[in-house]
């Protein structure tokens, strides 16, 4: 690779951390009511620990180009925290608090089980029907996060705003047709082209808007503990080692879409879960100290890297580190957040089509028999099914069955590992 395509390769890798990283803060400072200087902070803490943490997994992790970005399965667990927090009368701030401590209590049982190797001995939960169910459902999660990203409302009439929506589509078909039918160096390139078309067209039909805002510290390192020291629960600790089990199976189906998605890179399976477990435990303190949303692997990486051919981790690290560097300067951090919501969620939203098909994969490298298809069925449709139901239909009820009960993602996971378990294939 000359030195010409492999700063455009990192720079498009820049491109796909960014767009991974700007929705989920500006979501999650709605929820808790964060205001604009807040929600402006959260995103550049976010960036850095994107950049670090994606850095730290491709170099001494599972040594894959995986995007780590913030989890839309933590996410989750945000908002189920925020209504549970109001019903036990704690103020946004403290809920916050209490989230703080259920990623340092995620972060260290990561850590403890990818140092001590113990992580090697779950394996045998994630077989592929676990693991084609997870990424099955988790691409389903995500998909109705980012085309609520690409449906914008127009302020003035309260509907929505038909011109960002067709432009939003365009720029998806416009992914999927390089992705798809181009040659050469469009097809590698068609995310960034995508993202670069969509935001251009977007200023010409005033649907975006191009502009810095000046700070008087051109560097301003991340704060520490922004939202007050972590204060630990009972709910909190219990929902922090259950889902400590849904983050390792999200690594696990990382890892394994990875190595499908890039070739001559398989062997050394367990190492690489090792790895990446305990860094991923880093990552998990990290993002606890500097008070964000947690990071973790992105198995949608497998869907970008099949679209883009980027197999090369130079050009990854390369972009983790303008990740870091660009997260320190609040000026381009607020110019790179002016990228029009619907354009990164159609982005993110064509890597979801790969992603899919390696679900689906999974989910039919075994026999499609009575036991097999049973164990999908239920766990597709109960895990699918709970997202449909209306936020209060687990009030009242205890927290811990809440936290379970609003997650779509933990409970099909949860009901594919358990009926995998207790439903023995015959010989």
């Amino acid at each position: 690779m000359n030195t010409e395509n492999k700063y455009l390769s990192g720079f498009q890798w820049f491109v796909y951390l960014m767009a991974n990283s700007i929705a989920l803060p500006i979501v999650i400072g709605n929820v808790f009511l964060l205001t604009a200087t807040e929600i402006s902070a959260l995103m550049q803490r976010t960036f850095f620990i994107v950049g670090l943490s994606s850095f730290m997994q491709a170099k001494f992790g599972h040594r894959f180009p995986i995007a780590d970005g913030p989890a839309g399965s933590w996410v989750s667990i945000f908002v189920i925290f925020a209504s549970i927090g109001t019903q036990q009368g704690m103020t946004m701030i403290e809920t916050l608090q209490t989230l703080e401590a259920g990623l340092i209590v995620a972060g260290l049982l990561l850590f403890m089980l990818g140092i001590t190797k113990w992580v090697q001995h779950l394996l045998f939960l994630f077989t592929p029907i676990v693991t084609g169910t997870f990424l099955f459902i988790l691409a389903i999660q995500l998909s109705g996060v980012f085309i609520k990203g690409m449906v914008s409302i127009d302020n003035r009439t309260g509907q929505i705003d038909v011109v960002s929506f067709l432009l939003s589509i365009f720029v998806f078909i416009i992914i999927i047709i390089f992705s798809s039918k181009a040659k050469g160096w469009l097809k590698s390139y068609a995310i960034l082209l995508g993202i670069l078309a969509g935001w251009i067209t977007f200023l010409v039909f005033g649907k975006g808007h191009l502009s810095i805002s000046i700070y008087t510290d051109f560097i301003e390192l991340p704060e520490i503990f922004p939202w007050g020291f972590p204060k630990i629960t009972g709910g909190v600790l219990v929902t922090a080692i259950l889902f400590t089990f849904l983050l390792i199976s999200n690594t696990f189906a990382a890892i394994s879409a990875a190595e499908e998605s890039i070739p001559n890179n398989k062997g050394q399976f367990h190492e690489k879960l090792i790895r990446g477990t305990w860094i991923g435990g880093v990552s998990h303190l990290f993002s606890a100290v500097f008070s964000t949303i947690a990071v973790v692997p992105l198995p949608a990486t497998a869907g970008f890297v099949r679209l883009t051919k980027q197999y090369r981790i130079i050009p990854f690290l390369f972009a983790c580190g303008i990740m870091v560097i660009i997260s320190l300067s609040p000026s381009i951090v607020g110019l790179l957040a002016t990228l029009p919501l619907p354009v990164a969620s159609a982005a993110l939203l064509a890597t979801l089509i790969e992603m899919l098909g390696i679900a689906i994969r999974s989910l039919t490298k075994q026999p499609l028999n009575d036991r097999n298809i049973t164990i999908i069925g239920i766990s597709l449709l109960f895990g699918i099914g709970v997202m449909f139901l209306p936020d209060e239909t687990f009030n009242g009820l205890p927290y811990i069955i809440q936290n379970i009960g609003k997650n779509g993602l933990l409970v099909g996971t949860f009901l594919a590992i358990i009926f995998e378990q207790l439903w023995k294939p015959k010989n």
